[in-house]
């Protein structure tokens, strides 16, 4: 009954029109970027924060989950008729979602695509909502100490999902937490690290960092890059799949919906693994493997299904506890300490309505994106068209008025616009700046709750190992550092670092 209570409350706001409005708008503009190769998520998200600080905290949450998962549907869009993979999750859609736009079937590819991620959202929704509830029970067990030990956990997931060096991954964390104490210190009202800039004194806004390092940065690099698109000749049709595509796709779809489920909530997978895992394993187990690489439309539907699914159980750990599970959902915990709310296991019962809000609208974003994809398949291959150095000028005076608005600061936009060539110089360089972002967010919390655990404990140490949760949550952050240690995955992160 408790499960079916949180369900009504989360489809009661998630119906209300000013959210199903701002589903709608985060649907439509992440299947944009989805199809926009070069323009993924992370920067799109980083440079709508501002338009977010005058909105509700749900309506906020559900227009930036909107464009998460839309950007799941876009992607696949432009890796079957072009294939060039909008998105990192839809590099496997390629192999044989062009294949079969080749041969003349892009209809049935992309409307397998389109279902196969219909299908894993609504079972992703229902496996989040399943799992919120043993998660908000524990959440009311934890006092200082355990956030304390929680936050310790979130700040080495960055770690682990940065790739790359772990040397560069734990200097990037540490820059961030000491970013992250510049201001007036709480306790003594004594200013820290401000250089004597007034505009410090408050503390680094994380927005103009966010929107430099991940939306400007990215972008700049992607100016560099070539942009070699053709389209499959052939006109769409037969969008409608046909019972023997369904029959052979359906199977595919559900395994996928289970590889990323699991995968989508372990910190560090990373957007890649679900989809290539899902594509591994019905590679594996079909009957005849040389199809593969050849049209198989399995080949689609089980990537795609395990890409959405992952994209959705990724919100678990942020909703639950207040851990990213990935970089985009570094840049969800600002959106909310933007709005006031600090993530973490309290949000749960504080904030009831902004969760289960957040789940249900994914139901209905994954709903609408069903409707508007298929029949606009022909306006997203337009947008192909769109040369990359047109949109780039107005991205930038868009990221200026918004950074400025926010405080109605023009030092904003300084930070900002020096914290998109620090993001240039850490993509040039090979570093991931998602640790650096997390420790920003983070640092401030993680020393009040130590502050508190050492005023609880009066100044015992070993209160974080007396604790029972905390003992657990620390023992899983040494098998973690002792796992990335190991010289196997060392060599790992540099192999994909290389590669």
């Amino acid at each position: 009954m408790e499960l079916i209570d949180h369900l009504v409350l989360g489809f009661s706001t998630a119906l209300q029109f000013n959210n199903l409005l701002f589903c709608l708008i985060g649907a439509v503009i992440g299947t944009a970027i989805g199809v926009l190769p070069g323009i993924g998520p992370i920067p799109t998200v980083a440079l709508l924060l501002p338009l977010t600080f005058g909105l509700e905290p749900a309506t906020a949450m559900i227009m930036l989950a909107g464009i998460f998962y839309g950007a799941q549907y876009g992607g696949s869009t432009t890796a079957i008729l072009v294939n060039v993979p909008g998105e990192t999750s839809s590099v496997v859609t390629c192999i044989d979602g062009h294949e079969m736009a080749k041969q003349g079937r892009a209809g049935p590819a992309l409307a397998i695509a389109a279902i196969s991620s219909f299908f894993a959202g609504t079972v992703a929704t229902v496996v989040i909502a399943l799992l919120s509830i043993p998660l908000a029970a524990l959440a009311m067990k934890f006092t200082a100490v355990e956030y304390f030990s929680l936050l310790v956990l979130g700040l080495f997931a960055a770690v682990i999902l940065a790739h790359g060096s772990v040397a560069k991954s734990l200097a990037m964390v540490l820059l961030g937490l000491l970013l992250g104490l510049i201001g007036i210190d709480i306790s003594s009202g004594a200013a820290r690290m401000d250089f004597g800039v007034p505009e410090l004194a408050d503390g680094i806004d994380f927005v103009p960092v966010a929107m430099g390092l991940f939306g400007l940065g990215e972008i700049i690099a992607n100016l560099e890059r070539p942009a070699v698109r053709q389209v499959v000749s052939q006109k769409v049709r037969d969008l409608v799949p046909s019972m023997a595509d369904m029959k052979a796709a359906f199977p595919a779809m559900v395994r996928g919906t289970l590889i990323g489920s699991v995968l989508g909530v372990l910190p560090g997978g990373g957007a890649a693994l679900p989809p290539f895992s899902a594509y591994a394993l019905e590679k594996k187990i079909a009957k005849d493997p040389s199809r593969f690489g050849k049209g198989a439309i399995e080949g689609v539907a089980g990537p795609e299904a395990a890409n959405n699914a992952g994209a959705q159980t990724s919100f678990i750990p942020l909703l639950t506890l207040g851990i990213p599970s990935n970089a985009l959902m570094a840049l969800m915990i600002g959106a909310l300490m933007m709005q006031g709310i600090q993530p973490g296991p309290q949000i749960m019962t504080e904030q009831p309505q902004l969760v289960w809000g957040v789940i249900a609208s994914m139901w209905t974003g994954n709903l609408m994106l069903l409707i508007i994809n298929l029949p606009l398949v022909g306006v997203w291959v337009s947008m192909l068209r769109i040369p990359y150095r047109l949109l780039f000028p107005a991205i930038v005076l868009f990221c200026c008025i918004g950074t400025y608005g926010i405080a109605n600061s023009l030092f904003n936009v300084w930070l900002m616009l020096g914290c998109a060539v620090v993001g240039y110089f850490f993509i040039k360089v090979g570093v991931e700046p998602a640790p650096l972002l997390l420790g920003l967010v983070l640092g401030p919390q993680l020393e009040e709750n130590f502050r508190r655990a050492m005023l609880l404990s009066d100044g015992d140490f070993t209160v974080f190992l007396t604790r029972p949760i905390s003992a657990v949550i620390l023992a899983v952050v040494a098998a973690l550092l002792l796992a990335l240690l190991s010289p196997t995955i060392l060599r790992k992160r540099k192999e994909a670092l290389v590669e």
